[in-house]
Parts: structure tokens; C-alpha cells; sequence
């Protein structure tokens, strides 16, 4: 079924959780308010919306190389204390993330990251390919929008279905591990290096401050 914006919002702001986990609950309960905040609390998003906004001044910067030794990863995950960046999980999961972009080579860490130019773009490129097959113009915003998501989840590492296991995105894995420690973690930057190829960096530039000390 169709679900407006404004459903979208209520939800959120009923909840704090995110704009496209919302509106999937949304779609998933068929507009059933009272069941979509069951499903976002059964997905632990609820939880994790509460805790985004703490600060997280810990954790640590793990890597990975890819067997082969032709793509390598940084990534610099954070947390609230120490105790919960020294624990088996934690560290786990930092390797799990670093794994994730060494395979799926993302472009933004998040959404918001995307240049207003590149999402102005790819949106044009959308309408044009929906005029020029046909499709009318009352659906065309909605093809539209479902190709961003498509976009979004393509180069987006919270949007992108999690590598080792594509039922759940990589921000639905770490909103678990949140509801699971009580703390919020957050995936703050990351660089991947290809052998032949440019360094690719997001987030805080960390990266280049590890390339002019090898110098």
C-alpha cells in the first residue's frame, strides 16, 4: 500500500527512529500505526533512536585486508566508554563493518552525506528514464523515489543490506549491537585502499593523516 509523508513523519517523531525504517514498518503493518512501532521495537530501532544522540568519545580503529592483499580498510567505530570498545563484540564488529566495505565498496557513510548535486542528478537521470518508457506523469515522483532508496542502498554504508547477511542493513546491524550494549555506537569514518587505484575516504579525513605519516 501507499504510505504519505505525513505517516512517515508521525511515526518518526511517535518513535525517533528512521525516516526509511518508518516508512518500511509503515508498509510491513499496512498503515497500522500501533503494529509498526511493534515492529520497529522488535528491530530495536526504537531503543537506538533514544541513544543516537549521546556523545561517543571511545572506541577504535580497526583493520582489514582482503585475502589476496589487493583491497585494504580503516575504519574508525565509536562508543561511549571503554569498557564497551574492549569487549569481543565490539571489536567483532568494527571487523565485521571494515569486511562489509572491503566487499561493497560504499561511496557515503549515510544518507545525508550525499552531495545535494549528485542526488539533484541521479534524480534527473530517474525522471528522464521514466518519461522517456512511458510512465505517467502521476507516478513518475514515485519511481523516482524508489530509485533513490536504490541509490541510497547501493552507496550508502547504513543503507546497504549488511554482507554477511542481506536481510538486515548495516544500520539495522549496529542499532542491534546499540539495544545490546546500551550505549551508542557509531560508525564515524572510513578509507579503503585498492591496489592501483586512488584512496577512497569518508567520514573525518583520518585517512589522509595515515598517508602522510607513511611518507
Amino acid at each position: 500500500m501507499s504510505i504519505s509523508a505525513q505517516q512517515v513523519k508521525e511515526l518518526r517523531e511517535l518513535t525517533g527512529a528512521g525516516m526509511m525504517e518508518c516508512k518500511s514498518a509503515l508498509q510491513e503493518a499496512g498503515g497500522d500505526f500501533e503494529r509498526a512501532i511493534v515492529l520497529l521495537r522488535k528491530k530495536g530501532l526504537t531503543a537506538a533512536a533514544k541513544k543516537a544522540t549521546r556523545i561517543t568519545s571511545d572506541g577504535l580503529v580497526v583493520s582489514y585486508v582482503h585475502p589476496g592483499g589487493k583491497i585494504g580498510v580503516l575504519v574508525e567505530l565509536n562508543c561511549e566508554t571503554d569498557f564497551v570498545a574492549k569487549t569481543p563484540e565490539f571489536h567483532q564488529l568494527a571487523k565485521d563493518l571494515a569486511m562489509h566495505i572491503a566487499a561493497l565498496d560504499p561511496k557515503y557513510l549515510r544518507k545525508e552525506d550525499v552531495d545535494p548535486e549528485v542526488l539533484d542528478r541521479e534524480r534527473e537521470i530517474y525522471r528522464e528514464k521514466a518519461r522517456a518508457s512511458g510512465k505517467p506523469a502521476n507516478v513518475i515522483d514515485k519511481i523516482v523515489e524508489g530509485q533513490l532508496s536504490k541509490f541510497y542502498a547501493d552507496f550508502c554504508v547504513y543503507e546497504q543490506p549488511f554482507v554477511k547477511d542481506d536481510s538486515i542493513t548495516v544500520g539495522q546491524l549496529i542499532a542491534d549491537r546499540i539495544v545490546k550494549t546500551g550505549e551508542n555506537i557509531s560508525l564515524r569514518r572510513f578509507a579503503r585502499y585498492k591496489l592501483g587505484e586512488g584512496l577512497q575516504k569518508r567520514g573525518d579525513d583520518f585517512a589522509g593523516e595515515v598517508a602522510a605519516q607513511l611518507k
